[in-house]
């Protein structure tokens, strides 16, 4: 390991924060608010720790980072946001508790959306554009943000990327790792931008559509109204809004390409298809679930029901409706919804669709190989042959994922919740989603949780953002041996 390399990276990251702390100190100083001297203190108190660690973690010699401290880089890179991003939260009063503070900005950056506030639109608005910032670095990601900016990066770069970028297969755009990461960063901002326009042109406000659209698109979901969506019940922002919670639910890869000339690229790449036919057919079983039984009109149910679907599926957790109390057979869908995800190389969480794709195949093979015991068959997609480590490394994710949440739920139902809300509030952070059902549902949040059970959710929402191995493989003894 090379701990100076290590430090030096988490100090470039602590730096990078507090520049992205000017901006909602500037937006408090325009419109007078309480928040600017809580915002400027913690701008000053990150740029101070940030310059310390990285003068004196100063060297001559090339920065180098193994695998292994491309693992410990992301991860306590992320544990050190979370800190940083509290520090607002804390100084400025509104959340004066170390666990809720904590737990709101954890949510934040991991773009689970996760919320402990009653009264969200009391924040003033330097606070609200930084809940809005920090999920925006958060979805493409800081370490992705810290490789586009550094071009001297070289090899350690492909490690930190391959650590942070949630995808079973890591997708290079460009030769240098580097120019693939400033490409990300490209589109995501791009798109961002239409996306703040649209809202604007319908009638949304020019801050409100900034929070928003900075909050669609890493698949937040923290939205500056209570209500969350459902405070404008304007059916064209509905309709902007879904839009692009899918174009971020799907791999960004595709959508450079389609910029390129690509135009058929959504049609031709075989995850793509298959997500969108999941997505269609679930919103057509919800919309025939809800028609006359929550909704007497046909499209009220379309409307209700495909935003939804795809904020659940795309795990941002903007919401328009009370889910919770719509019949069984939805809310189980919506639940389906949580754990299956968006598309590997986007900004959702969840499984995957990739992985469900190739554990299909995988399956079939195994069944076609028990009838023609000598046939040679490979797992392919789009005409590429998987790799058998790839294959173990899914059903081993997967495996993993569902220990970890009926665990995480049998403890959290052993604090006291009900087993519907347990289960459903660690689907909601493991998977990055945020409202869940029962106790944490779209009306409610998450100040009632126990202490524990707050702790417990933090690590969930870690865990999910980075999907899982990143964070286990520190707690295994073989990680710290030479």
């Amino acid at each position: 390991m090379h701990p100076r390399s290590i430090l030096r990276f988490i100090s470039i990251i602590i730096l990078y924060l507090a520049i992205a702390l000017s901006v909602p100190t500037i937006v408090s100083v325009i419109y007078h608010e309480n928040s600017v001297f809580p915002l400027l203190y913690s701008m000053l108190i990150t740029l101070g720790v940030g310059l310390i660690l990285y003068f004196l973690t100063r060297t001559h010699k090339e920065l180098i980072l193994s695998h292994r401290d491309g693992i410990l880089v992301v991860t306590f890179g992320w544990i050190t946001a979370g800190l940083i991003g509290a520090l607002p939260f804390m100084l400025s009063g509104y959340i004066p508790d170390f666990t809720n503070a904590y737990f709101e900005s954890l949510s934040g950056f991991t773009t689970t959306g996760a919320s402990i506030l009653n009264n969200i639109e009391s924040l003033p608005k330097g606070i609200l554009l930084w809940r809005s910032i920090i999920q925006w670095l958060g979805g493409m990601g800081i370490i992705v943000l810290s490789i586009a900016i550094l071009p001297y990066l070289g090899v350690g770069g492909m490690q930190l990327y391959k650590a942070e970028i949630p995808s079973p297969v890591v997708e290079k755009l460009k030769p240098r790792i580097s120019d693939t990461a400033k490409t990300l960063w490209k589109v995501y901002l791009l798109i961002t931008v239409i996306e703040v326009i649209l809202l604007s042109v319908g009638g949304m406000p020019l801050f409100d559509s900034i929070c928003h659209a900075f909050c669609t698109m890493p698949t937040g979901g923290f939205s500056p109204k209570n209500l969350s969506i459902a405070h404008y019940g304007n059916p064209y922002l509905e309709c902007v809004i879904m839009v692009f919670m899918l174009l971020a639910g799907i791999n960004f890869s595709l959508h450079y390409r389609f910029l390129k000339g690509e135009s058929k690229i959504y049609v031709i790449d075989p995850e793509c298809r298959i997500f969108l036919l999941i997505v269609i057919s679930f919103i057509l079983i919800i919309v025939i679930d809800l028609y006359k039984e929550v909704y007497g009109s046909l499209l009220e149910s379309i409307r209700f029901g495909s935003f939804q679907v795809c904020s659940i599926i795309t795990t941002t957790g903007f919401v328009t409706a009370d889910f919770d109390k719509w019949p069984s057979l939805s809310r189980k869908i919506l639940l389906i919804c949580m754990i299956l995800g968006a598309m590997a190389g986007s900004t959702g969480g969840g499984i995957k669709t990739i992985r469900l794709i190739l554990i299909a195949k995988h399956s079939y093979k195994e069944i076609f190989q028990l009838i023609h015991p000598r046939a040679i068959l490979r797992v392919k997609l789009g005409g590429k042959s998987i790799p058998p480590e790839v294959l173990s490394s899914i059903w081993g994710f997967v495996f993993l994922y569902l220990g970890i949440l009926v665990l995480a739920s049998l403890i959290m139902a052993h604090l006291g919740m009900d087993m519907i809300s347990a289960f459903s509030s660690v689907c909601a952070c493991i998977f990055n989603i945020g409202p869940g059902l029962g106790t944490v549902g779209p009306t409610q949040n998450y100040l009632s949780i126990p202490l524990i059970g707050k702790w417990i959710l933090i690590f969930c929402m870690l865990l999910g953002r980075l999907e899982i191995y990143t964070v286990l493989v520190l707690l295994v003894p073989e990680f710290w041996r030479k």
